[in-house]
């Protein structure tokens, strides 16, 4: 938050990567705050990036983007995705068992209660009447035990984007303060960015940009098993089934993924118009989140296998010893 009244002006001279010679001067104002501001962050950064004992010849502004990009995410939104993942893993542990154990009683129910009423209608008609009132009930029992386990999927599926993207808009918000002239920034190259100030004028780093963004989309059907794989093919047979029956059937997920893949390409072409320093901060994030999803997803097939592998049978005591038979063991002759 900024704060009004503006006291001084104060001159900094610096050079990250050579001496004196090429040292540059940036007036940044200094204001009584009792807050965080903007320029309470550029300078911040600023100076850690001078203070950080980086190697002779690495660039230190680009590497303390790469840094702190690092840093956050792992402090910010990874915790938060681990705790999306237990989320989802209560619901199918707990929830999703129960409703399947409610089912054929739920059917049994309704069954008689539509005999009772003497529901009248063709063969058809009345499975159709069965199969809504039996879903309306499991779905009603389901979300009943969501919210008792603490588990609903809309909560879960939005703590991703409420995590990162105000952590992403602020960091790509800072880094274009910090590319207005005049600022250090002009003075450091990183790759085929001439200046971190200025776009890629190769558009090298804004393709790989759309790759990692498009990886991270697809990246899902990578480390499917093969149960996942039969899942998923019944699902679409079921679909289909649906879709020729003359049902509309919403696929949210397909839809998401056609928008995120629009996203990969949209990307690139707003890549090719910042300043060097944001398109590498994105960058960077991109191929954390893809390693933080293969991540997540090795360790849910580890937790399949897991659950899938046989229970230890329970320890078994020694042997009783046999005793020897006796003369009155022995059957007394007819």
């Amino acid at each position: 938050m900024l704060v009004h009244g503006l006291a001084r002006r104060s001159t900094r001279r610096l050079w990250p990567t050579g001496g004196p010679h090429s040292s540059v001067t940036v007036q940044t104002p200094v204001c009584r705050r009792t807050f965080l501001s903007m320029a309470t962050m550029t300078e911040g950064f600023l100076d850690l990036a001078i203070a950080l004992p980086y190697p002779a010849g690495w660039p230190a502004y680009s590497s303390t983007i790469i840094l702190l990009t690092v840093l956050s995410r792992l402090a910010i939104t990874v915790p938060f995705s681990v705790w999306a993942k237990k989320r989802q893993w209560r619901a199918e542990d707990e929830v999703i068992p129960r409703v399947k154990e409610l089912a054929p009683e739920v059917s049994r129910l309704v069954l008689k209660d539509m005999k009772e009423g003497r529901v009248k209608g063709t063969q058809q008609e009345l499975q159709a009447m069965h199969g809504k009132r039996v879903q309306h009930i499991l779905n009603t029992r389901r979300d009943e035990l969501l919210k008792e386990y603490n588990c609903r999927p809309g909560v879960t599926m939005a703590i991703a984007p409420l995590t990162q993207l105000p952590l992403f808009m602020g960091c790509s918000i800072l880094l274009t303060r910090l590319s207005q002239h005049p600022t250090p920034f002009d003075s450091e190259s990183f790759l085929t960015l001439s200046t971190l100030t200025h776009a890629d004028p190769t558009a090298t780093l804004p393709i790989v940009l759309g790759f990692l963004t498009l990886a991270n989309v697809e990246s899902s059907r990578w480390l499917m098993t093969d149960a996942q794989r039969e899942r998923e093919v019944k699902v679409q047979q079921w679909k289909e089934a649906k879709v020729a029956k003359g049902d509309t059937v919403l696929e949210p997920q397909k839809i998401i993924k056609s928008s995120l893949r629009i996203l990969s390409v949209g990307r690139i072409v707003v890549a090719t118009m910042v300043p060097g320093s944001v398109v590498l901060y994105w960058i960077t994030s991109a191929a954390f989140g893809l390693v933080q999803t293969w991540a997540l997803d090795f360790w849910e097939i580890r937790r399949r296998r897991t659950k899938a592998l046989p229970s230890p049978s329970p320890p078994q005591g020694p042997p009783s010893p046999q005793r020897k038979p006796n003369k009155s063991d022995k059957i007394p002759a007819r």
